[in-house]
């Protein structure tokens, strides 16, 4: 091979390093608890339905490091960072001064909501919130629904030649993944964060809300808690919600998420820039983000049996597939498909016979710690339209 060539190979083999995603899937990552759908958190500023949040799902400063360089004896994790420390960083970092800045944040779920609920707690020996810009003490959050990855702010556009920054603000930023810069607290009469976005309509309800609790004044010491929701978007457009597409939240699910809190005590510039993420530009591309996975309900909160499922239709066909959705140790499962027909297989597919939309179906299941059923009424209707209608129902 002549000098300087490459091999389609190398190229590729290039190319792969060049676009890997750094969030990689063998990181364990953090939890978010699932909350009972019997006990979602009110956004209140109460904070007692928080009680149910075991400690271990806690996030704490001890997981963040300042990469502004000013505290370099806070919490680095040299060992596990891709990112270089800088030289003045010590081999064994020490944790911060909880005297001086101390944060602890849960994340929860809820089962059939596509929301991200938080607990925000961090007291601070000098709170900054005396100016109506972005300037104030912030909790910034970015989170990636789908683990798409990869740059979502103008400043990281791929193309800056093509594409002037601009352009990319109203085309691409905070679509695939989503920016907030929460004020804690705000200065009074500001909004409570900053979207960084066209997309302002992510921080009013029903798709998010928020509450604080705090009674210390700008430049005093204090304790603040903080309680809200955000709605993660796959795709958040500027034209508004209804072209929108919400990020599904389901069991197992892993999202990317990350925070940093960026510390002001007066003076010009921030005293601290404390990141989760182990990259300090989190704040524009989600492949920067951390692994976080959406977790079962505690074992408290259920039964030793519980019975569920889910259908889809073929559609224009009466072909239905049924999945199994029930927890516990099931050793059997009878559905009765109400047109008189029944299956002991785990997930059936099963074609009816005529159109109708009356069908009441029910899955019985069965175990060693006791017996559960669930049955829908009406819920499972088909009609194929490639077939003349034989219902003999108006």
């Amino acid at each position: 091979m002549r000098k300087g060539a490459l091999t389609i190979l190398s190229l590729l083999a290039l190319g792969a390093s060049a676009q890997a995603p750094e969030v990689q899937v063998t990181e364990p990552g953090f939890r978010v608890f699932q909350f009972p759908r019997t006990q979602i958190p009110r956004i209140d500023g109460q904070f007692d339905d928080w009680d149910i949040v075991p400690e271990s799902y806690a996030v704490t400063i001890a997981e963040m490091w300042d990469d502004t360089g000013r505290h370099p004896n806070g919490p680095v994790n040299c060992a596990t960072s891709a990112v270089p420390p800088p030289p003045a960083a010590p081999p064994a970092p020490a944790s911060p001064d909880a005297r001086t800045l101390d944060i602890s944040v849960k994340v929860g779920w809820v089962d059939g909501l596509n929301r991200l609920y938080f607990l925000y707690e961090a007291y601070d020996d000098y709170w900054d919130f005396d100016q109506l810009g972005l300037r104030n003490d912030t909790y910034e959050i970015v989170v990636d629904g789908d683990l798409s990855g990869g740059p979502h702010v103008d400043e990281m556009r791929l193309n800056p030649a093509v594409k002037s920054r601009i352009d990319a603000f109203f085309d691409f930023q905070n679509q695939h993944a989503q920016n907030y810069h929460i004020m804690t607290p705000p200065t009074e009469g500001k909004s409570w964060t900053m979207v960084w976005g066209p997309q302002q309509w992510l921080k009013y309800l029903p798709y998010a809300n928020y509450a604080y609790d705090y009674s210390f004044k700008h430049g005093e010491s204090g304790r603040l808690r903080m309680e809200f929701y955000i709605t993660p978007f796959d795709y958040a457009s500027p034209e508004g919600p209804g072209k929108s597409v919400e990020s599904r939240l389901y069991e197992n699910k892993k999202i990317g998420l990350s925070w940093a809190v960026i510390d002001y005590d007066g003076g010009q510039g921030n005293n601290g820039f404390w990141n989760l993420s182990k990259h300090h530009k989190m704040y524009g591309n989600a492949s920067m983000q951390r692994l976080f996975t959406l977790m079962p309900l505690e074992k408290q909160f259920r039964k030793a049996v519980e019975c569920d499922w889910t259908f889809t239709v073929v559609p224009d066909t009466r072909t239905v597939s049924f999945r199994d959705r029930s927890y516990g140790k099931i050793t059997r499962w009878h559905w009765d498909f109400g047109d008189g027909t029944t299956s002991d297989e785990q997930n059936p597919v099963h074609t009816y016979k005529r159109d109708f939309a009356h069908y009441v179906v029910t899955l019985t299941v069965e175990g060693p710690e006791g017996t559960a059923r669930h049955c829908k009424v009406w819920e499972v209707c088909v009609r194929d339209l490639h077939k003349p209608s034989n219902t003999g129902y108006d």
